[in-house]
């Protein structure tokens, strides 16, 4: 029979984190919503579109992604030469290269520097896009 842990873990747990955070999304645009509506009905002289512009979701600058792109490609790419040295250590130190010792941070240090490498190369060509 199936363990109930594992259930609760694949099934139950993902379904209520998207809801929980769908449930918070829609809980915040229902509030911006009804503040819009007050405004409207109020009619006291308050413009309606400026209002609307000042209620919606912060958007981030250009250059706020750009930094968010070179500081997870950094840290991506940090966490994958840690594991990819601690892989490589284990090895030297005459452990198997098929035990878990070695083959688990060097499958999880080579996903990290992959994803960490394709961060900084997304971040230096949309900075050269930026420039021109």
């Amino acid at each position: 029979m199936y363990d109930l842990d594992a259930i609760f873990i694949c099934v139950v747990l993902p379904v209520s984190i998207v809801a929980i955070v769908f449930a918070s999304v829609m809980n915040n645009d229902n509030k911006r919503a009804k503040v819009l509506i007050k405004a409207i009905e109020a009619n006291c002289g308050i413009d309606a579109d400026k209002l609307a512009e000042a209620l919606q979701r912060p958007r981030r600058s250009q250059r706020e992604v750009l930094n968010l792109r070179l500081l997870r490609g950094c840290i991506f790419s940090f966490i994958g030469i840690v594991l990819s040295l601690i892989g490589i250590i284990s090895l030297c130190t005459g452990t198997e290269f098929s035990s878990d010792p070695v083959t688990v941070p060097l499958i999880f240090g080579g996903a990290a520097l992959a994803i960490g490498l394709s961060y900084l190369v997304v971040y230096f060509v949309t900075r050269r896009q930026l420039k021109d």
